[in-house]
């Protein structure tokens, strides 16, 4: 099975979870099978072949057991259920790989403000009822995630942030040109020029 295989596995099972989650808050993205696809896919062509199928492991695990990772994600957003993880390193992984994205996304935004006006605010002090932080909404899905699939992701990023890339970059450059645009430039003069 290729990495696109791959992908296009994961976001099938991520999408049927993902549209049957049953948050506080509505998430009007549930109604966009399409955009899901586009970003979710964008964001899994950043990562390495062993991260994706560890990651479909951890959401074949999980439907086996009855469990929705997407419902997960979004009750610890909403705090209805304690931490997933409890080993100390876990968490202390979890941390860094938050603190490398969030620098990753700061970068974005100064670079692209037009293409990530839309996007979440960066940290929990820009909170509000209608928008998750990145930081948090960040940190709770990557609680979903099995040790194994941290360990390959932690993997990822600690490659493309050693070698001075940015992973955000990456999967914003797929996006857009999943969406029809040159690249993340053209995207950007496009956008700011509505």
């Amino acid at each position: 099975m290729g990495k696109s295989e791959i992908i296009d596995r994961v976001v099938d099972k991520e999408l049927k979870m993902f549209t049957s989650v049953k948050a506080d808050q509505p998430v009007s993205c549930q109604d966009d099978a399409d955009g899901f696809k586009v970003f979710r896919s964008a964001q899994f062509q950043a990562w390495s072949e062993g991260t994706l199928v560890s990651y479909l492991n951890d959401l074949e695990k999980a439907e086996s057991e009855g469990l929705n990772l997407m419902t997960m994600k979004y009750a610890r957003m909403e705090r209805k259920i304690p931490s997933i993880h409890e080993n100390p390193q876990v968490i202390q992984m979890i941390g860094e790989m938050v603190a490398i994205q969030a620098g990753w996304q700061k970068e974005m935004i100064q670079k692209y403000p037009s293409v990530m006006a839309r996007g979440r605010p960066i940290d929990e002090l820009s909170n509000t009822a209608a928008m998750t932080s990145f930081k948090k909404y960040l940190s709770c899905e990557l609680e979903t995630y099995s040790q194994m699939t941290l360990t390959h992701l932690f993997r990822d990023i600690m490659n493309c942030y050693s070698t001075g890339n940015n992973m955000s970059a990456m999967i914003y450059e797929t996006m857009v040109k999943n969406l029809g645009y040159e690249s993340l430039v053209a995207a950007e003069e496009e956008i700011s020029c509505r």
